[in-house]
């Protein structure tokens, strides 16, 4: 992020493909503006004693909308005070107020984050365990004899160290063999294939004549310990997973929420922000009461391929004024007014690229705050927008070795070619890219070029005339 204002202005100017404007400031003093190149320019420098900023920012809005634009885009509002002023203090009453409330949600929402990672985290090891049931119930399909045996040693494993204790206790498998002496047992227990019923396992049992009947006995114990074991815990996952979805999904939903109360607190804390290039001027004195307000507007109308912007930069010495009714108490501006009339030949499109280059010029502070969070929902990866779309979706018998096949399936059909970070992050980040070719819009009625013209010099010619100054 660049210190300067200027500095920023030409920066996104020319990452946004915009050509910096050059103009005259003072005779044979040419200066660039941090404006894009316009076709026409007018500039009104306005003060008189007791000079009220509303005034003269109405009438261009009523004048843009009585005659000439239909609509009337409001692309800069910003605002510095000196320190020592009353107005200073009035608004960072108001700021600390905001900031209180930002961090309030931001410190919530950061550990919800946090909790989101666990979520994810614990997802992943039941799609890993059921992974080795889907698998050990698919061997079932087959003849007892071919029968693979990988999945069922990786799920006995867990059987004889969670359930039985492994070899430190004398009742598991590892133990009775360690000392008992029923050495064969291990193996013999590790090498059965996934049974169907208990009957097949029980036929299977019987078949091994080569061993003592005492060791068989200990077998068939074991081995149907495991197979009640593997059924119910099957059941006991699969419905583990079905509640940490849907608890994901309510999960990620109010930190989606607390996002949406924090977007209008950061726009107005930026808002409440003195603007760095003002606090630097030689206009701003900390010692004085005064103020420096930047708005900028652009009238356009729709099908047109140009527009108006007008800018207006204020130095003034707020006053707060006591009003008898109601005992209310509000800034009254006077002061000074430096109007600049800009005429461009830009269709709806190019308005709104100017549009986001302003946003994320004067919308840093958003950028910053958000980053963290959205570097954290970042590092959980695809995982989370996969569980997240199947939290939404219908709750299946899962076969999870088709969980992820099915679950990004199942994104592409819901998410319509935006991420899920969009949805926190829509206001603070730039649109994705479509791979769809941009369809023609609608005719355009005329390029607009007269009627630009007429407004700008219009609003130029009639200010000074409603304002009774000098005109030519």
């Amino acid at each position: 992020m660049l210190a300067c204002n200027e500095m920023v202005s030409s920066e996104l100017l020319k990452e946004f493909g915009f050509e910096e404007e050059t103009a005259e400031v003072i005779k044979d003093q040419f200066e660039k503006t941090g404006f894009p190149l316009s076709k026409k320019r007018y500039r009104m420098v306005y003060e008189v004693p007791d000079l009220g900023l509303e005034g003269p920012y109405f009438w261009v809005v009523d004048e843009f909308r009585k005659k000439y634009y239909t609509k009337v885009l409001k692309i800069e509002d910003s605002f510095s005070a000196s320190e020592n002023s009353a107005f200073f203090g009035v608004t960072q009453q108001r700021l600390g107020a905001q900031q209180d409330k930002i961090s309030q949600f931001l410190a919530t929402v950061g550990k919800m984050v946090k909790e989101l990672f666990q979520m994810v985290r614990e997802l992943r090891i039941i799609d890993e365990r059921l992974a080795y049931y889907d698998g050990s119930y698919k061997e079932i399909k087959k003849p007892l004899g071919i029968r693979h045996t990988r999945d069922e040693i990786t799920l006995k494993g867990i059987f004889v160290d969670l359930v039985q204790g492994g070899g430190k206790s004398p009742s598991s498998v590892f133990g009775m063999a360690s000392q008992l002496e029923f050495v064969a047992l291990p193996d013999l227990f590790f090498d059965a294939p996934p049974f169907k019923t208990r009957e097949e396992m029980e036929i299977y049992v019987d078949g091994l004549t080569d061993f003592n009947q005492a060791v068989l006995r200990v077998l068939k114990r074991h081995l149907n310990h495991f197979t009640e074991w593997k059924k119910r815990t099957l059941k006991e996952h699969k419905d583990r997973r079905r509640f940490q979805l849907r608890y994901l999904g309510q999960h990620y939903d109010i930190i989606q929420m607390y996002m949406t109360w924090i977007k209008p607190y950061l726009k107005n804390v930026q808002r409440l922000n003195l603007k760095g290039a003002h606090q630097d001027s030689a206009d701003l004195v900390s010692a004085f009461e005064g103020s420096m307000t930047d708005v900028e507007i652009i009238g356009h109308k729709e099908g047109v391929d140009h527009c108006v912007m007008v800018t207006f930069q204020y130095r003034t010495k707020p006053h707060l004024k006591f009003v008898q009714e109601g005992y209310q108490r509000g800034p009254v501006h006077v002061g000074k007014m430096d109007m600049q009339i800009r005429i461009y030949d830009w269709d709806k499109e190019t308005i709104q690229k100017y549009r986001k280059m302003k946003e994320k010029e004067n919308l840093y502070l958003l950028g910053d705050v958000s980053q963290s969070v959205l570097d954290s929902m970042q590092a959980l990866g695809g995982e989370l927008e996969k569980y997240y779309n199947e939290s939404k979706g219908k709750f299946k018998q899962l076969d999870a070795s088709k969980v992820e096949e099915e679950a990004w399936e199942e994104i592409k059909r819901e998410k319509k070619n935006r991420p899920l970070i969009y949805k926190l992050f829509g206001d603070f980040l730039p649109e994705p890219k479509s791979k769809k070719k941009i369809e023609d819009g609608p005719a355009k009625l005329g390029n607009g070029d007269k009627l630009s013209r007429a407004a700008a010099w219009g609003v130029y010619r009639f200010f000074k005339k409603s304002h009774r100054l000098v005109t030519w």
